[in-house]
């Protein structure tokens, strides 16, 4: 995994040393036969080196592994995301047993929407279901009291139940408060019709999986036909409806999709001179770092920008992940990065039909080149919602 192996000898260790970039990188210091190898990520790998591997302080506690030591593995990285995203993979090759307490990911916080139930309703959660469950997951969110806030303020707009339990439907059962105050269909004491309800359960999906857009339409066309009937009462109402929707959707960030529809593309800065490192992301997973040249080269010259990213996209491992678990992982992942107060970087989001925004990333490459920052910096997590 990692493209650089350097045999280490003590007694030749500052010819070493001055070969060993002193930018960032991950690395692996293996020992002889049987011992557990040394993992970690840094910001200065020379310097980092030669404090494991340097000729001993006397009085220190400081680690120093230049006696057990034999080779060193190592890969340059360009960002923190990078080194991150790669230690992640190499302690979860290196230590299949033990690498989630070594890394302490926590998972992100989703709203699940329950199908597999008869009565399906909505919950928040950090752990993904079977990978062929009917169940659907819309996040990541920054926190769980964010997807509750969220999850709790758009049931509001609709009718579908909130309690947890299993129903049994039963005519003679009381009901609840939501029911009394007509905010639930109350399919617990048979307030509906089974298809009723499956109906409102539609709405919320859609609703989920337009990042809110389908019921901002509904609303909006409500209101304009009602304004139409010279209806103006009705007309108002709806239109004190859309005026509460909207600071609803607005604490929507706009990395929130449902998880199989969360496709994408992070640019970051790359170790490799004049280039910049994409990580494509489908379905949650991230696949690469896939260095990008920034100058094209002789043969590509008539190609554009543009197909220039398609094609090294294309040519790049898709991303894949095997089990629920491996998935929330690189959820967790994207949550810890997203949600960074400064986040280094660029992500681009596919739309509803899986094409990525090829003229803004372009623009997005130009910027991270350059160090410049991201043309709607401070919109996440704001922005508007998927869809």
């Amino acid at each position: 995994m990692l493209p650089n192996r350097l045999e280490f000898d003590a007694g030749r260790d500052h010819e070493l040393f001055a070969a060993i970039p002193a930018g960032s990188a991950i690395f692996l210091l293996r020992g002889e036969g049987g011992a557990e190898p040394y993992v970690s990520k840094t910001a200065n790998l020379r310097r980092r080196l030669l404090r494991l591997l340097g000729s001993p302080e006397e009085r220190s506690k400081r680690l120093n592994l230049r006696g057990l030591v034999r080779w060193i593995e190592y890969a340059t990285t360009g960002s923190d995301f990078e080194s991150g995203f790669l230690l992640y993979r190499l302690l979860r090759s290196t230590f299949p047993k033990t690498y989630a307490d070594r890394l302490r990911l926590r998972f992100a916080p989703l709203v699940k929407l329950h199908m597999e139930n008869e009565y399906p309703r909505a919950s928040v959660t950090t752990r993904l279901g079977r990978r062929n469950g009917k169940s659907f997951y819309y996040g990541p969110f920054p926190s769980r009291v964010a997807a509750e806030k969220f999850a709790n303020d758009s049931l509001d707009f609709f009718k579908m139940r909130r309690c947890v339990d299993d129903l049994h439907p039963d005519p003679a059962f009381p009901g609840c408060i939501y029911s009394e105050m007509k905010m639930c269909l109350a399919p617990c004491f048979k307030g509906c019709s089974d298809d009723e309800y499956r109906a409102e359960v539609a709405s919320v999906q859609a609703y989920l999986d337009t990042g809110g857009q389908s019921l901002v339409r509904e609303i909006s066309h409500q209101r304009d036909e009602a304004s139409n009937k010279l209806d103006f009462e009705n007309a108002a109402a709806q239109h004190a409806r859309l005026d509460k929707l909207k600071p609803v959707l607005g604490q929507l960030p706009e990395i929130v999709h449902r998880s199989d529809l969360l496709t994408g593309l992070i640019v970051q800065p790359s170790a490799q001179k004049e280039s910049v490192a994409l990580f494509p992301f489908e379905v949650g997973c991230i696949a690469g770092p896939v260095a990008f040249s920034i100058q094209s080269p002789e043969h590509t010259k008539s190609q554009s920008m543009e197909s220039r990213i398609q094609q090294a996209l294309d040519a790049a491992p898709p991303p894949q992940a095997r089990t629920a678990l491996e998935l929330m992982e690189h959820l967790a992942i994207l949550k810890r990065w997203y949600y960074r107060g400064t986040r280094v970087g660029e992500v681009f989001f596919a739309d509803d039909k899986g094409v990525l925004p090829m003229r803004r990333i372009v623009r997005g490459i130009s910027r991270v080149y350059r160090g410049e920052k991201p043309e709607a910096e401070g919109m996440a997590p704001g922005g508007a919602g998927p869809g």
